[in-house]
């Protein structure tokens, strides 16, 4: 009766062990944390950057908005340019072709 008991309890310990190794869990995916190793002893754990879409155009109440120098609106978001068509009055992600469209230069 002992042995049972003995063999019994190897065997649930040898259940339990494996069920707990790592082979039985998912792999982790690209939204999850990432371990990067830097050196044998250390490691650091980062997160993915997601990337932010921003739209081209929006449109902004012109209180909302800033006057430049030369008297133009202009609106920011996170670091982001949009200034404002006079033609439209909506506000354009900043390109290099606003510099020659007479719509982006100062009204009046």
């Amino acid at each position: 009766m002992a042995k049972r008991l003995i063999l019994i309890a190897i065997f649930l310990m040898t259940v339990l062990i494996y069920s707990c190794s790592r082979k039985t869990h998912p792999a982790k995916t690209s939204s999850e944390t990432v371990t990067k190793t830097i050196d044998s002893t250390s490691a650091k754990t980062i997160k993915p950057k997601s990337k932010v879409v921003l739209p081209k155009v929006i449109v902004v109440n012109d209180s909302a908005a800033r006057k430049s120098v030369d008297g133009r609106l202009y609106y920011d978001v996170m670091g982001h340019r949009y200034w404002r068509n006079n033609k439209d009055g909506k506000y354009y992600l900043f390109n290099k072709s606003m510099y020659n469209n007479p719509d982006f230069k100062k009204p009046g």
